[in-house]
């Protein structure tokens, strides 16, 4: 297992589980803190939806002072983009990182043809945010994500720490067992800024022209690339060979 740069803890199988053991008992921001020890070369991964928020909230309130980035496709709501420039005035002592594909939209389109994400949405994502967070991971040997069991049943096996075999680095799901309950209680208590959009229908915020509202009794990531087999956009899905 190679890393990248500076001094990064390899962990064996039996140690990720004795951490997660430990992880269980243990408050977030205090397991922030064991994982920015663990992996001083880290990086929040953040869409600004309201678990990624938490967590901000708290790396900023319990100074775990390491970087966060954003995948920007140049397709997200202006809410997001609000949320963003909010967030950022809001938490200086952090640092938020733009990470942009490698091509414009009008690059896409010349190549691609128009408005990829309705005849091809996996080639979009791919091209708007996998290959991008692939890049960007590639100076970083862990990365931390807001990724809960609750939110999908791709996600109903999360552990607090893994080891992220597609990216080749450590990955911390600090909320994994938390609730949609446990999140929005956070938000409240602590006054943390959240997309408005959530307040209209939107449970799972992503790029625009993907993103509808979901109707009552709906799965909360049915709005996500509506009318296609799709409910992720790759970034967490398992490598299946």
């Amino acid at each position: 297992m190679g890393h990248h740069g500076g001094v990064c803890a390899i962990l064996e199988n039996k140690e990720i589980e004795n951490h997660n053991l430990q992880f269980q008992q243990q408050d977030v921001p205090t397991n922030l803190k064991a994982f920015a020890t663990l992996f001083p070369n880290a990086t929040l991964a953040c869409s600004f939806g309201p678990e990624d928020m938490v967590i901000v909230d708290m790396l900023h309130e319990h100074a775990v002072q390491l970087p966060v980035f954003y995948l920007d496709t140049n397709l997200l709501f202006a809410e997001t983009y609000g949320l963003r420039d909010l967030t950022i005035a809001r938490y200086p002592r952090l640092t938020f990182h733009q990470v942009l594909p490698a091509i414009t939209l009008q690059e896409q389109e010349a190549q691609k043809g128009a408005n990829l994400w309705e005849s091809a949405p996996d080639a979009c994502c791919a091209i708007r945010k996998v290959l991008p967070l692939e890049t960007h991971l590639k100076g970083f040997d862990g990365w931390i994500t807001g990724i809960r069991r609750q939110q999908s049943p791709t996600r109903k096996d999360a552990q607090i720490l893994e080891y992220d075999q597609r990216f080749g680095l450590y990955k911390l799901n600090p909320l994994a067992f938390w609730s949609e309950e446990e999140v929005w209680d956070y938000i409240k208590t602590h006054n943390v800024p959240y997309n408005p959009l959530h307040d209209h229908g939107y449970p799972s915020i992503g790029c625009a022209p993907c993103t509808r509202p979901v109707k009552e009794g709906e799965d909360p990531r049915a709005g996500r690339w509506a009318g296609f087999a799709k409910t992720e956009c790759g970034l967490h899905q398992e490598v299946t060979s």
